[in-house]
């Protein structure tokens, strides 16, 4: 059989095997130009990462509130349930910069893709202990993914090319928010654990294309000769931005709207007679309005951000007010929740820019920190507020006589 020559391998033990260097550099020529020089994150990189997360979180985000609306079996529970995770992530979400000073970037990233594993894994096991620390672990990773991810934006995205960014991201999901709600709830009932076994499928897919993207630690860390600031200290520093504080409470009030939508409909729908899949359908149905994302951003810039914020906020409000007749016609709670939705989307489309724009280069990692606090702010208020008026409206009903 004929040998390959080796004399043009360097001699000697310690270069034993290795190629000369003008032989080298015509090896390099044949190597893939994505292997030689790993590629800059763009638009499109994150809208692919953000479909993929949202594959997972819409599979589930109907059938959290019904599972441990099961596993509890009063809405009351359900509330303080939320409420109290809603305190554990708020806390946890100011420690991912202190953290991030400590571990790299990417392995924060990766932290979350291991909470959105061991969630859905907790969930089948199923239980009143098991499924409320299932849907936390979930939580937890949602406000790491979150975090991590703004920075990456902040990092590799210019200013100008935000408002396209974010639309490229919802149009992406779009899809898997459309489609998984209703997905998630008919493969819930037609046997339990597969929408939790396809959403850690989706946590593996959103891991292996975030180290294919190879974001690393963001293009402006550096590692820190100061001792690492107390989690809080840097919230002095967003309370004297108005900017920042405005963004910030925008995206409060958007995402309080949300959670009545996302985590109440369903329980209303069961209570009134109605079934468990009217919610699914109705949330699905309003989530297919981002396939319209692109539309809805070039009617924001014919009018201006904040006219257009002040016009969807005023006309989801109007449409909140009309669903609090369902306690006289439920079917009027459904419209009016489904109708406040398609405003709370349009706002979902460039609600966001507001703060994005307004961050300091130097603060990208802890103000994302502070702006993802908003999921969990109104995490806290919106359950902490349901369960006192369950809690009132249990006890009138005690007082009256039979």
């Amino acid at each position: 059989m004929r040998q390959t020559p080796v004399g043009n391998l360097r001699d000697g033990p310690a270069g034993a095997g290795l190629p000369e260097p003008g032989e080298a550099l015509m090896i390099g020529r044949y190597i893939p130009e994505f292997l030689r020089h790993a590629p800059v994150p763009g638009v499109r990189g994150f809208a692919v990462l953000a479909g993929l997360e949202a594959s997972l979180r819409g599979l589930l985000v109907s059938v959290w509130p019904l599972v441990i609306y099961d596993a509890l079996g009063d809405a009351g529970a359900v509330s303080l349930l939320y409420f109290i995770a809603g305190l554990i992530a708020l806390g946890y979400g100011l420690m991912v910069p202190w953290i991030s000073r400590f571990i790299p970037r990417r392995w924060v990233y990766s932290l979350g893709i291991g909470f959105y594993l061991a969630g859905p894994g907790l969930a089948i096991i199923g239980g009143p202990l098991a499924t409320p620390a299932a849907m936390l672990l979930t939580g937890l990773g949602t406000v790491t993914i979150f975090i991590t991810t703004n920075a990456y934006i902040m990092d590799y995205i210019a200013r100008h090319e935000l408002g396209r960014s974010e639309t490229l991201r919802l149009f992406y999901s779009a899809v898997s928010w459309a489609i998984g709600p209703v997905a998630g709830v008919a493969m819930w009932k037609l046997w339990a654990p597969l929408p939790f076994l396809l959403a850690m499928v989706a946590a593996a897919g959103l891991g292996a294309v975030f180290w294919f993207l190879r974001l690393g630690n963001g293009r402006l860390i550096t590692r820190a000769r100061a001792p690492a600031p107390n989690p809080l200290a840097y919230l002095g520093r967003f309370f004297r931005q108005p900017m920042l504080i405005a963004g910030w409470l925008f995206a409060v009030l958007r995402s309080s709207g949300w959670w009545v939508y996302v985590v109440y409909l369903p329980i209303f729908c069961v209570e009134a007679g109605l079934g468990d899949q009217i919610a699914s359908l109705a949330f699905s149905v309003s989530n297919a309005l981002l396939l319209a994302a692109p539309v809805m951003l070039r009617w924001m810039q014919r009018r201006g951000l904040r006219r257009a914020m002040r016009q969807a906020f005023a006309a989801a409000a109007a449409a909140f007010l009309l669903a609090g007749l369902g306690a006289v016609w439920p079917a009027m709670a459904i419209a009016g929740l489904f109708l406040g939705a398609i405003f709370l989307v349009m706002l979902d489309s460039f609600g966001g820019l507001p703060f994005l724009m307004a961050v300091r280069p130097s603060e990208r990692t802890e103000m994302s920190a502070v702006y993802s606090s908003y999921r969990d702010v109104s995490g806290i208020l919106t359950p902490g507020v349901a369960w006192l008026v369950l809690l009132g409206a249990r006890r009138s009903r005690s007082d009256q006589p039979a």
